[in-house]
């Protein structure tokens, strides 16, 4: 239903700011003046998934990490589903990556900024428990690295900016953005591809392989030479080609059967390339090769 991405540099608030988003959107479903649909609020972190800080230390241990926050992510994103991404999605590209599955999913995106100063989050790090910090240097280095969300683009807005000075939220403004905000269309990217039946090249090298031997009876028998022929492909299957005024050879209907095999074939073990769904039935398959002889034998 809706995903919102928290994002700010470690030790900056952002899960306080997590908890007070959840409280606000669970007291609004549970308002009786409400009547929309009721949802589930998921929060993820790293500390629900139990990801140590130590996984930041280096990239080695941090891919993974992110791999695991991504891969609960999409289990959870679902139409009757609020989600709240907690962790620090200090890079762009992260996020980006956040922002297309939820478009896959078709729902709803916010991030939320939360801003502190590196004193700020350095003194609240050497304030946690031992086994909850992160080390000086690995914040440090994530501090360093932290790349800013812009409201600019579009895979981090509508984009929520909240100071260390900020007691509350923007509760009426994110409700908005979660309930009746733009839902964006799944990427090109992203959609899944319809794959051709698994006979379909076994069609295609047949048809095409009939299609070229009836031409050559067709006119062997007629013993005329071009303009309309009724094609008998198959015994349950004929097609009319219309072929120019002279000899068509062999030759000729070889190649041309092999260069509009060898375009389908891609279409075959790739995915459908074209604009809608491609039908791989005999006739669909005769009236296509047909049509590319009409326009190609001068």
């Amino acid at each position: 239903m809706a995903l919102i991405t928290i994002s700010g540099y470690p030790c900056s608030g952002k899960t306080r700011r997590a908890k007070q988003i959840s409280d606000f959107i669970e007291s609004k479903l549970n308002d009786p003046e409400y009547t929309g649909p009721q949802y589930k609020i998921v929060v993820i972190s790293d500390h629900s998934l139990n990801i140590s800080r130590s996984a930041y230390n280096d990239s080695r241990s941090e891919k993974p990490a992110r791999g695991t926050l991504f891969t609960n992510l999409q289990r959870q994103i679902s139409p009757n589903n609020i989600v709240i991404l907690d962790a620090p999605n200090y890079i762009k590209g992260f996020r980006y990556q956040i922002y297309c599955a939820a478009r896959e999913f078709k729902v709803r995106v916010a991030t939320v900024f939360v801003v502190s100063t590196p004193d700020q989050c350095r003194a609240r790090n050497e304030a946690r428990p031992e086994g909850e910090r992160y080390t000086a240097d690995t914040l440090d280095n994530l501090i360093q690295r932290f790349e800013e969300p812009s409201s600019m683009v579009r895979w981090d807005s509508p984009l929520f900016t909240l100071l260390w000075t900020d007691d509350g939220i923007p509760s009426s403004d994110i409700w908005k953005a979660i309930m009746s905000g733009d839902v964006k269309p799944p990427n090109s990217g992203t959609l899944s591809i319809t794959k051709a039946p698994t006979d379909a090249l076994l069609n295609l090298e047949n048809t095409t392989l009939a299609t070229v031997s009836a031409i050559m009876s067709e006119q062997s028998s007629s013993g005329s030479y071009g303009g309309p022929m009724q094609l008998a492909i198959t015994p349950t299957l004929t097609i009319k080609i219309m072929l120019p005024g002279r000899n068509v050879t062999l030759s000729e209907l070889q190649r041309l059967k092999r260069q509009f095999v060898t375009v389908h074939k891609k279409a075959i073990t790739l995915g459908t390339t074209e604009k809608g769904a491609v039908d791989w039935q005999e006739q669909s398959i005769a009236a296509g090769f047909v049509t590319y002889l009409e326009e190609h034998l001068h």
